[in-house]
């Protein structure tokens, strides 16, 4: 199945200490004390993932992350085990990345150098603001000292791959003080920042009871004087939110914007999945797994599976689809990839691209998908364009 798109593996754990008034995710806030259900969890998910492998084929991993709710609520032993299960199950790239999303305000040293002897090479702290004022305010459990402890603790452990989280346009905020929160995690030497709006999303708190946020102008000032702190610090930036030193762009999220395929376990993940009918043409699945975690957990005994639902992606949705992924990256994505990844011909996007052309949304390079400076800055307009309902 080499003619097959590039494959990564998406783990979700759906539990978090408290759940925060912007998040829209798959996550169920259970307190600081409750004891996790591991060993059955990790049993679904390798029943689950099983299930996935009779679609996959035997194509390697590239890259795995897992995501939440907050996975550092697990302990190392649970990700030791679940990537011995998986390495006995499928091949992993030599030089695989497998990212953990952490929480400042649940770690410890010991978790750190556990999660390292499991296996992860790369951690994702979500530290969204060093200010106490700000961390209040987005809800979240941990405190600009328990980020900065949390951060140095991991390098101890000998984590030498490290994004940061931070949030900007966040209520009340001036450029003074969200530059202030980058030069903070500047200070901690990361190798990748995702350094993202906050936007408020339909069934959160936030967007329920939405707080004061800065006005346009601010957040075009604050978004300008962030860039340009970060690009002078040796961060480029590859993607509309993600800022690396060389050599260090997330593989993972990079396999997303470059549509290629991802199998998605857990409570409520998500998967994109390719193959070819008996015809030979390359067809794209779409499928999501049972969100709520307790009826996940009853799945691994029931001969329906752990699928909640699915569908395969009409000829019609490809140029959007594949848009709304490579338009994200500034350098675009080569049109040779969308010829493989989708199996359609370079005509069937050409003939949606007209008006993003016109409006000077795109670059115009024959070889590569790619947004212009003002396509970037005006990123749905130029994704309306090519939408065809």
């Amino acid at each position: 199945m080499t003619d097959l798109p590039p494959l990564a593996l998406y783990v979700h754990v759906p539990w978090c200490v408290r759940k925060c008034p912007y998040c829209d995710f798959n996550s169920h806030g259970v307190g600081h004390q409750a004891a996790l259900p591991e060993a059955d969890y990790l049993a679904a998910l390798l029943k689950d993932l099983d299930a996935d492998l009779v679609s996959a084929g035997d194509r390697e991993l590239v890259s795995i992350f897992i995501g939440g709710g907050t996975p550092s609520l697990m302990s190392g032993d649970f990700y030791r085990g679940f990537l011995q299960a998986l390495r006995a199950r499928l091949p992993l790239a030599k030089d695989i990345e497998i990212t953990l999303e952490a929480n400042p305000g649940t770690l410890e040293q010991g978790r750190f150098e556990g999660y390292r002897q499991a296996g992860i090479n790369r951690l994702s702290l979500g530290v969204q603001s060093f200010q106490t004022t700000q961390l209040k305010a987005l809800g979240r459990i941990h405190d600009g000292e328990d980020a900065r402890r949390a951060i140095t603790s991991a390098r101890t452990a000998g984590f030498d791959n490290l994004n940061i989280d931070l949030m900007h346009g966040l209520p009340g905020q001036a450029v003074a003080s969200a530059l202030a929160d980058i030069d903070t995690a500047l200070a901690l030497a990361p190798t990748h920042l995702s350094w993202y709006q906050l936007t408020l999303e339909p069934n959160t708190e936030f967007y329920s009871h939405p707080p004061v946020l800065p006005q346009e102008d601010a957040l075009w000032d604050i978004q300008d004087a962030g860039h340009r702190r970060l690009e002078k610090a040796g961060f480029s930036r590859y993607e509309i939110s993600a800022y690396a030193l060389p050599h260090r762009r997330a593989r993972h999220n990079l396999n997303y914007w470059r549509f290629g395929d991802y199998l998605g376990i857990g409570a409520g993940a998500h998967s994109k999945l390719s193959y070819r009918d008996k015809a030979g043409r390359l067809m794209i699945e779409r499928r999501w797994k049972t969100r709520q975690p307790e009826a996940y957990l009853r799945r691994r005994h029931d001969l329906r599976g752990f699928i909640a639902g699915r569908r395969v992606v009409e000829t019609r949705e490809l140029p959007l689809e594949f848009a709304m992924n490579a338009l994200r990256l500034v350098d675009g994505v080569s049109l040779r990839r969308w010829e493989r990844n989708t199996g359609l011909p370079r005509s069937v996007l050409d003939s949606r691209l007209g008006e993003a052309r016109e409006k000077g949304l795109l670059v115009e390079d024959g070889e590569r998908l790619q947004a212009s400076p003002r396509g970037l800055l005006f990123l749905n307009e130029l994704l309306a364009t090519i939408d065809d309902d």
